[in-house]
């Protein structure tokens, strides 16, 4: 059963049979304070980070530490452009399709996905790398 978990911060979590598919992230309304969209379980953290005027990161450096992780996830972030994303459950059957704008941002956790274009669009895409080609990949 597909399940679509809008909220009132502007995200909405798409889910099949309690597996979470993909968590999409408006552009807009932006957090007053730091909120993460991902559980702490998931491969990847996502949220938006905010500071005050006139405050700063302190400059630091992140230490080794060794992960294992299986599968991979993406964030997909709309830069221009529109485009329509297709979610898909383990079985390749299509569960949603949202419209995605400017400045928003999907996690794709689990399942397939896919892009229908309805402008030019630029897509920012961010997951765990190196790419090692096709052979990663199961088109359907």
């Amino acid at each position: 059963m597909s399940v679509a978990f809008p909220a009132v911060d502007g995200t909405e979590t798409i889910a099949f049979d309690g597996c979470t598919l993909c968590i999409i992230v408006r552009a807009a309304p932006l957090p007053e304070v730091t909120t993460f969209y991902t559980p702490n379980e998931f491969n990847l953290q996502v949220g938006k980070i905010v500071y005050a005027a006139n405050t700063e990161i302190p400059r630091h450096c992140h230490r080794p530490v060794v992960r294992t992780v299986t599968g991979t996830s993406e964030v997909i972030l709309v830069q221009k452009g529109r485009t329509i994303l297709d979610i898909y459950d383990d079985s390749k059957n299509l569960v949603a399709s949202r419209e995605m704008r400017e400045g928003d941002v999907v996690a794709l956790v689990a399942g397939g996905h896919g892009f229908r274009q309805i402008e030019d669009t630029v897509l920012l895409e961010i997951k765990q790398g190196p790419y090692s080609g096709v052979q990663e990949k199961d088109r359907f």
